[in-house]
């Protein structure tokens, strides 16, 4: 008897204690049933309170592990997240050009909890030059789309705002964006814009500090759903309950901002 099943790769930073980048992102594909591979673009000295280094993994191994993940198993879902400098990106772009056929979620990390750019204006223009077209879905939250709708005037704070980034997004970079709502003040819905389309997932508040991979961890699970072979939407329902789960579950765990529990459906 053999047990055969859908892949997950993910192409992101690591986190030692657990709670955001690769680990959250296999901890995530291990509870909804798919297998996970992971890249590390990055490696990351940071617990629940801060990020206290960042090292980027050399460009040679970057690119040695995404030959060895897609020549001996092949992903049904790719999700992105810290993809780091230009010269990284690149190379990604490039794996993905040459060997991947399966959706790619692409959650930008772009700008840090407290409102600090992590990367600099030429590595956010590679990516969204490089990255974004090779994208099935890409999730910002609300000051990564600021970012990248620098020259729109004003703040995204209503849910009239939130629709029109959307849609100006997916006019300007000519793929699904899903548009998270955790930051508005007015509530936790989401909008997505795809094929010009607009839909809304409610989103329910959930009094819970410790948050730390959120985003992480709904870009991992529409990607596990869309392996199993879901739609885009059912995908993003499905995932969005997920998290809700992850987030109810109330774990505590460290001094700072801590993390969901990802094990909550076992």
């Amino acid at each position: 008897m053999s047990l055969i099943l859908p892949s997950v790769l993910t192409i992101a930073g690591s986190d030692p204690s657990g709670g955001a980048g690769i680990q959250a992102d296999l901890k995530t594909a291990a509870a909804l049933g798919v297998y996970g591979t992971s890249v590390i673009t990055a490696l990351t000295a940071q617990n629940t309170t801060g990020v206290f280094l960042t090292e980027t993994v050399n460009q040679e191994m970057l690119a040695a592990q995404l030959d060895a993940v897609f020549t001996d198993i092949p992903p049904q879902a790719v999700k992105i997240g810290m993809a780091g400098a230009s010269g990284s990106i690149e190379i990604i772009a490039k794996k993905l050009a040459d060997y991947n056929q399966s959706p790619v979620i692409f959650d930008p990390v772009m700008v840090s909890t407290s409102g600090h750019s992590l990367l600099e204006a030429h590595s956010v223009k590679v990516l969204t030059g490089k990255l974004f077209p090779l994208s099935t879905l890409v999730t910002p939250n609300i000051p990564e789309a600021e970012t990248l709708l620098s020259t729109r005037k004003g703040r995204i704070c209503t849910r009239k705002d939130m629709e029109e980034a959307a849609i100006e997004l997916f006019h300007r970079f000519q793929t699904s964006f899903l548009l998270k709502g955790g930051h508005n003040s007015q509530g936790a819905d989401d909008v997505l814009c795809s094929g010009g389309a607009v839909t809304w997932f409610p989103g329910e508040r959930i009094h819970n500090s410790n948050t730390h991979g959120t985003g992480c961890t709904l870009s991992s699970a529409i990607a596990c759903e869309m392996a199993k072979g879901m739609g885009l939407e059912e995908s993003i329902l499905t995932a969005k309950a997920y998290l809700n789960g992850a987030l109810k579950a109330g774990l505590t765990m460290g001094k700072g901002r801590g993390p969901l529990w990802h094990g909550w459906t076992t």
